[in-house]
């Protein structure tokens, strides 16, 4: 029993680190000079990266950040296909530790991003089905309202019912909703009033 919780620490560990690499921060600094701590919302994720007028690297930041997210559960999947033995409650602790890291980085005093690609990221790794879905679910409200933050929360909402046959992750995605929920928390308000920036460059 010791050793299941020893491994499960350590995935989750890995996980947290692994989802706390800030890739719209160092590919901003990299490649503009710019700190995206500084404009914009001050978020380090790809709306704001696309506020720098270059969708090359929000592009960039998205697939960077999703991928991040996946790469616990895809390496989770390689340990069940060798035959190792696994816990029904990694994968969604797996997901949720991951986006906490891109949530609150270590390495930037636990003021990190709001875990949108990094929550698609996830889900396309533990069901790519499930993942295009929640996909498209934030493409179509992006793509009608033009708010990052209303696709978000309109994909995250939508999460949990994908998998209610599922109790255990069903539980991990009603808590992983809630910390997107709680990250936009700030937007609530700027959708209310219309106040809130349209997706792109600001004008």
């Amino acid at each position: 029993m010791n050793e299941v919780w020893l491994a499960t620490a350590v995935f989750t560990g890995l996980a947290y680190l692994i989802g706390s690499v800030p890739f719209g921060l160092l590919l901003a600094q990299a490649f503009m000079g710019t700190d995206l701590r500084q404009i914009g919302s001050g978020n380090i994720g790809a709306t704001n990266v696309l506020r720098t007028g270059s969708k090359t690297l929000a592009l960039a930041t998205v697939l960077l950040d999703g991928t991040k997210a996946a790469l616990p559960l895809l390496i989770l999947h390689q340990i069940k296909i060798a035959g190792l033995p696994t816990e029904p409650w990694w994968p969604g602790l797996l997901a949720l530790g991951v986006c906490m890291g891109h949530c609150y980085p270590i390495w930037l005093k636990f003021k990190g991003g709001k875990a949108v690609a990094s929550f698609l990221g996830v889900w396309i790794a533990l069901l790519p089905w499930a993942g295009l879905t929640l996909g498209l679910v934030w493409l179509v409200v992006a793509v009608i309202w033009r708010r990052s933050s209303l696709a978000a929360l309109s994909a995250s909402f939508s999460a949990p019912f994908l998998v209610i046959d599922q109790p255990i992750l069903f539980g991990f995605m009603i808590a992983l909703s809630v910390l997107i929920w709680w990250r936009h928390h700030a937007n609530f308000a700027r959708l209310l009033n219309d106040t809130e920036p349209k997706i792109g460059p600001p004008s």
